[in-house]
């Protein structure tokens, strides 16, 4: 049996998995990262809609948004790769967050102004002034576009928060496979097409994990960023008992439409009032995604290998009507055009970054849908968690806090702990 001797392991090569084995390869270990797939970021990370916005329902998420963005706005400097070689690109458009009961614009408002994050708030009129075309209509709450309630009239009219500084990474696969060089450059190892079918212990201590072709990697730090395959790797370590909140693999679809001339560019909008999202993309597009209204049936499944990676009629459907609902020039067609992934949810949609029971054996899982933003910085928190854990500090206890850099603000990592209660005031959708 080949057996390989790192400092850590990290399962997962997505956006997240790569960023933490950056972040523990400059701080001087030797890393291997595994992977299922053939490709850096080819699972849930190629389907991500890359969107950079700041609104969560907790300070530290809009924290890590906001210390993320600056790590994206200047990325060459963050990879500090040598030579030249394709990068992907921050596109800064702003982002439109419509007005809706289940995100309180005054709450919303009071975490930027916390956290820094510059914002203006805009009334019916400005919407229609800054967003051509736009039908600023109160809809809520979102219903299935086969009820006639769907096409009733609105109730009034919407404002909105806009943040100046959002936008969309261009290309997030490309962002991945950018931090797995940055992590190369520095030593790190990767193992694509290798599937972990083992996770070693010894004495409630991590020793290493297995391969299916009887390759051992013994190393006394296991990272598992393996996506909507986490919470089976989970159950390979034993661990996931002390949890108060579980991760499920859930089928989600992004549909590309061409968009209406006056939609050629813009600014993201996040339209919770309706359920739905879009961004611009490049070749004259719009990205539309949902936001998992309460009158759409979720897609859970079993096994993320078995999910269709094709969009459906249905969602996509239902998804560019509540878009053309909001900007009405959008047209339906009848072919739908997308991409289908598997998101590793969390039950507040909020991501577990965490030590775990079994010492060495450390999360950052729950994480699809609304963390690849903060991707660059995740990598930072568990680096620095796991240098002051291995040291002997008491994280459970004692939550680790981590002062952002460009910033300036704190977050207390407890936030992201396996055994936090979920809050009631949760946003339970992607928006976190």
């Amino acid at each position: 049996m080949t057996v390989v001797r790192p400092d850590a392991v990290v399962v997962g090569a997505g956006v997240i998995g790569a960023a933490v084995a950056l972040e523990l390869s400059r701080a001087g270990r030797q890393v291997v990262v595994v992977d299922k797939a053939g490709a850096v970021g080819h699972g849930s990370t190629s389907a991500s809609s890359a969107i950079i916005r700041f609104n969560y329902s907790t300070f530290a998420g809009v924290a890590t948004a906001w210390e993320a963005q600056h790590l994206w706005t200047s990325w060459p400097d963050h990879l500090r790769l040598t030579g030249r070689r394709p990068l992907a690109a921050f596109r800064r458009t702003g982002a439109v967050l419509l007005d809706s009961p289940a995100v309180a614009p005054s709450e919303t408002a009071a975490l930027f102004e916390r956290a820094g994050v510059p914002y203006e708030r805009w009334d019916a009129p400005t919407l229609r002034g800054r967003l051509p075309g736009i039908d600023p209509g109160r809809y809520w709450p979102p219903k299935p576009v086969d009820d006639d309630a769907f096409f009733a009239d609105p109730s009034g009219e919407l404002g909105a928060l806009f943040t100046p500084d959002a936008g969309y990474v261009d290309d997030p696969q490309l962002a991945a496979q950018n931090l797995a060089d940055a992590a190369a450059e520095l030593g790190a190892r990767l193992l694509l097409h290798h599937t972990v079918v083992a996770v070693d212990r010894h004495a409630e201590r991590v020793t290493g994990v297995r391969l299916a072709d009887g390759a051992r990697i013994a190393a006394p730090v296991v990272v598992n960023a393996a996506g909507p395959w986490s919470g089976g790797l989970n159950r390979l370590a034993g661990v996931g008992g002390d949890f108060t909140i579980g991760v499920r693999p859930l089928r989600e679809e992004v549909h590309q439409v061409t968009a209406p001339e006056d939609r050629a560019g813009g600014p993201v909008v996040a339209d919770l009032d309706l359920g739905t999202y879009l961004r611009t993309a490049p070749g004259g597009h719009l990205l539309v995604g949902g936001t998992e209204p309460d009158c759409d049936p979720h897609e859970w499944i079993d096994d993320p290998d078995e999910a269709d990676p094709r969009p459906t009629a249905r969602r996509f459907r239902t998804q560019v009507t509540r878009a053309a609902r909001r900007f009405p020039a959008i047209r339906v067609p009848n072919r739908p055009l997308g991409v289908a992934g598997v998101y590793d949810v969390a039950d507040d949609w909020t991501p577990i970054y965490d030590r775990t029971a079994l010492d060495g054996y450390y999360v950052a899982m729950g994480t699809s849908g609304n963390q690849f933003k903060n991707a660059p910085l995740v990598g930072r928190f568990l680096a620095t968690l796991i240098d002051r854990v291995e040291a002997g500090h008491d994280h459970d206890g004692d939550p680790v806090r981590y002062r952002c850099d460009h910033t300036g603000n704190v977050v207390d990592l407890g936030a992201f702990s396996r055994r936090r209660p979920v809050r009631a005031d949760s946003a339970r959708t992607v928006m976190g």
